[in-house]
């Protein structure tokens, strides 16, 4: 009975998608049109308060303090300890905002460029606080170093004012002047100290006091003109009052001083009156801020019960659309993960492994099969995925099959023809050995020993197609051999053997059963290094003891090979390799490879000093006999 077929998965995703799309769609353009604006607004202002507004006017705070502190210290030569730990605030201050500057990346051109005139002014704290530990500084200079850093920090905040509703912007705005107001009374408050402590006043200090003293009566008129009546309630009643009276006395009576010796007999109280006047106006701050931030929050709530509202009907339908969304999709990534995992396994690890059986197996390959992939699933088109590996499957296998059985049969003519051959040819070599011995005559002599050396060489390539088919050649020897009987054994195999030198090898026996291929090996490395070289080249053959066996060199006097065809034939010579037919112009490396790996030996291609090539052939200690004994065949 055939497998339930489920619902298509096209209606599957899309009920998946439509539900949450539509509903998050439809919500949140509401939602966006309604407040995205307004809440994104109020974000970034909230941001940039929190970042630089609010840092930089504490640093305007300290560098007001520092200044007057810097002033007093110069006049009267006392109080060090306050001057250094008005600094340090200050420094703290200034840490601080560069920190909190530093998160914000999303400012406008024209807030980055005052902030970095901010910074570049504060680079030159240094340098001002050097002015105030020199001796006799001027006063006036100083109190204008600090001044150049409190106006790029109000510059800085008037970049920042972000406010979209007029009303709020106005407030803002005259808020903003009436700071700047304050700080130019804290520049009155240092110069008095220092006309104070000279008891004079120069013409460029009365032109400057007086320059502050009209600026900050401007800024305060521009200010109440702008403010709403709650807010401007408390600086009325501070202008109205007699300490505001007793200060402006004081300011017209220092814009009027004479450049002469000697003080009026009132200028003792300037000080007190601007210090009673800096309180006030700090106690008006506190409360016309605080007043701002109580009209802002009205209008920061109304923004934030639009987004809880948006937000707690979009949440609904968002989380009715997870659960929903989550439910199908669970159920088709259990499908499709098992669907996965099958056909992973399948790729893998079945297939490679019914692949390597056959093509490892010496016999030929039976009937086989590979059960059918099984996936628990309830949409049809997963079914039909799983029909269609499986049908993908039972390809592989017989085609896996069809070249098993095409190998094997290859195999099986190599091994055919090569013992017929190796049959015929052991036989012509004994019939030509029985007529070299019964033969004197010295040219017939030569024509047989040629003969005998061309039936040799037949004998090799015959054997060749043994070794390729995995069989063992038919010629073995029971006790070990002198390695340079093998060696001669190997050059007696190679058509121009009259080339080839072997060097006197050390007295060591390789053991019988891997004479013969040890043999075929060196041969098909010498008669390459025949074949690749000039015809009146020499071919050596060293041999050397090593800690873990011996090592034997075919060096050769050739062109050489470049270095990737080199590695890739050094690769192909570190693993046993797959004949391929297709590569039969390699026969004899295919060869050397089949040999080595049989019996552990390694087989390395490197340049030769004289152009050619050096074969190293490392010969396991486990092959080598301690004494050399005579070979019995």
């Amino acid at each position: 009975m055939p497998p339930t077929r489920g619902r298509p998965i096209a209606i599957k995703l899309l009920i998946l998608l439509l539900v949450p799309l539509t509903s998050l769609v439809g919500l949140w353009a509401f939602a966006a049109g309604l407040t995205a604006g307004d809440g994104i607004q109020m974000l970034e202002t909230d941001k940039l308060t929190t970042n630089l507004a609010e840092p930089s006017s504490e640093l305007t705070t300290h560098l007001q303090n520092e200044r007057l502190s810097s002033i007093q210290f110069i006049s009267a030569k006392r109080n060090p300890e306050t001057l250094f730990l008005q600094r340090t605030l200050t420094d703290g201050a200034a840490k601080e905002l560069r920190e909190l500057a530093g998160r914000q990346d999303d400012l406008t051109p024209a807030m980055s460029a005052q902030l970095n005139a901010l910074f570049r002014q504060l680079d030159r704290l240094t340098q001002i606080r050097r002015d105030v530990d020199a001796p006799n500084p001027s006063q006036l200079d100083l109190i204008n170093g600090y001044n150049q850093i409190v106006d790029a920090s109000f510059r800085m905040y008037d970049a920042l004012v972000l406010v979209p509703d007029l009303a709020l912007y106005r407030n803002v705005r005259a808020l903003a002047m009436l700071a700047e107001g304050k700080e130019m009374l804290s520049r009155e408050r240092a110069m008095i100290a220092v006309v104070l402590s000279r008891g004079r006043v120069t013409s460029a200090e009365r032109e400057a006091f007086a320059e502050w003293a009209a600026t900050r009566r401007l800024l305060y008129s521009q200010a109440l003109t702008q403010l709403d009546g709650e807010l401007r309630t408390p600086y009325q009643e501070l202008i109205s009052s007699p300490l505001y009276q007793e200060f402006l006395e004081a300011e017209d009576a220092m814009r009027g001083q004479a450049v002469v010796n000697g003080l009026p007999a009132e200028a003792a109280t300037w000080p007190v009156d601007a210090n009673n006047l800096w309180k006030a106006v700090e106690a008006n701050q506190r409360t016309t801020s605080a007043a701002y931030a109580q009209r802002l929050a009205p209008a920061a709530t109304g923004i934030l019960m639009k987004i809880a509202v948006a937000g707690g009907v979009g949440l609904l339908a968002v989380l009715a659309s997870i659960l929903l969304s989550l439910r199908f999709r669970k159920r088709l990534v259990r499908e499709l993960a098992g669907l996965r995992d099958a056909a992973t396994h399948l790729a893998q690890v079945r297939l490679p492994e019914l692949v390597e059986q056959l093509r490892t197996s010496a016999k030929p390959p039976a009937g086989t099969s590979v059960e059918p992939l099984e996936v628990k699933a309830e949409t049809s088109e997963v079914h039909d995925i799983v029909h269609a590996f499986n049908d993908v499957q039972s390809t592989a296998v017989n085609a896996a099959l069809s070249q098993a059985n095409l190998r094997h049969g290859v195999n099986q003519v190599f091994v055919n023809l090569a013992r017929r051959n190796q049959s015929l040819l052991h036989r012509q070599l004994m019939q030509l050995d029985g007529m070299e011995r019964g033969t004197e005559d010295p040219v017939m002599l030569e024509d047989l020993f040629k003969l005998d050396h061309l039936t040799t060489r037949m004998r090799r390539h015959a054997e060749s197609l043994i070794i390729l088919s995995d069989q063992q050649p038919g010629r073995g020897w029971r006790n070990p051999v002198p390695i340079v009987d093998v060696l001669r054994a190997a050059v007696a195999e190679v058509e121009e053997y009259q080339r080839v030198e072997v060097l006197q090898p050390p007295p060591v026996s390789l053991l019988g059963t891997a004479v013969t291929d040890v043999a075929h090996l060196m041969a098909e490395l010498v008669e390459n290094a025949t074949l690749f070289s000039p015809p009146r080249t020499r071919v050596d053959l060293r041999t050397t003891s090593t800690p873990h066996g011996l090592t034997v060199e075919v060096e050769d006097r050739g062109l050489g090979l470049p270095r990737e065809e080199l590695d890739q034939l050094n690769t192909r010579l570190a693993e046993k390799p797959e004949f391929d037919l297709a590569q039969s112009d390699r026969l004899g490396l295919f060869v050397v490879g089949r040999l080595a790996s049989r019996h552990g030996i390694k087989v390395t291609l490197a340049p030769s000093p004289y152009g050619g090539l050096t074969a190293r052939v490392m010969l396991p200690a486990s092959l080598l006999a301690d004494q050399p004994v005579l070979a019995g065949r």
